[in-house]
């Protein structure tokens, strides 16, 4: 109880939050959940490949940090139940669709990618990032894991092609232990060295063919 009227007093004070996060940052000491820092990581890279200023995002449960690391062209954010993922679409289509942390809750979570694969734009990519050796936690629910192939095979029955899946995985055992009861920051010392057999952490960045790839084919 302590620790979450903690969270809630930093929630409700945006502005405060930032600037402790930017006082701890100056010292060291990552604030970033720990199971996500290696997929922050390698999906901002891959942002800044394609040139975020160029690109009209979409982020299904928006939160800040996609938001405070980049200028995209324009930024859209959903909230559920205001917009439900597995139920439709947006009227408009997007360069960029990221689900951070969002399919493990989905009830219909082939339904949600072929929705998210209809709202791209031709050439459009979609980052989608999930959880698998973590503890359940329901918001509201908790239904899925995948694995790498999983999650490649999901996205295949969805629609995208095979070639233009991307996967990837991190995790170790210290930082599995560490989140048994807690959702812990990396702080000064959390290990970033993978052990491929424990991943805590999936994503996929997947690519919507445009006509000239299918004429191609």
């Amino acid at each position: 109880m302590r620790q979450d009227a903690f969270l809630s007093f930093f929630r409700q004070r945006p502005e405060l939050k930032a600037k402790v996060r930017h006082l701890l940052g100056s010292v060291g000491y990552d604030t970033t959940d720990w199971v996500r820092v290696v997929m922050y990581q390698r999906s901002f890279d891959f942002i800044r490949q394609l040139g975020p200023d160029k690109l009209d995002a979409l982020e299904i449960s928006a939160g800040p940090i996609w938001q405070r690391e980049f200028q995209f062209k324009s930024f859209t954010g959903t909230q559920y139940p205001g917009f439900d993922i597995c139920a439709g679409v947006l009227e408009r289509k997007f360069d960029l669709i990221i689900a951070d942390q969002v399919f493990e809750h989905l009830t219909h979570p082939l339904e949600a990618a072929r929705n998210v694969l209809a709202m791209l734009k031709p050439g459009g990519y979609a980052i989608i990032s999930t959880p698998f050796l973590l503890r359940v936690h329901n918001s509201p629910i908790d239904c899925s894991r995948w694995t790498e192939t999983g999650l490649s095979l999901l996205l295949e029955q969805a629609g995208f092609q095979t070639a233009e899946i991307k996967t990837g995985s991190w995790g170790n055992r210290a930082c599995l232990k560490a989140n048994l009861t807690k959702w812990r920051k990396r702080g000064f010392f959390g290990s970033l060295r993978n052990e491929p057999d424990f991943p805590v952490m999936v994503w996929a960045f997947a690519r919507k063919p445009t006509a000239a790839d299918w004429s191609a084919g």
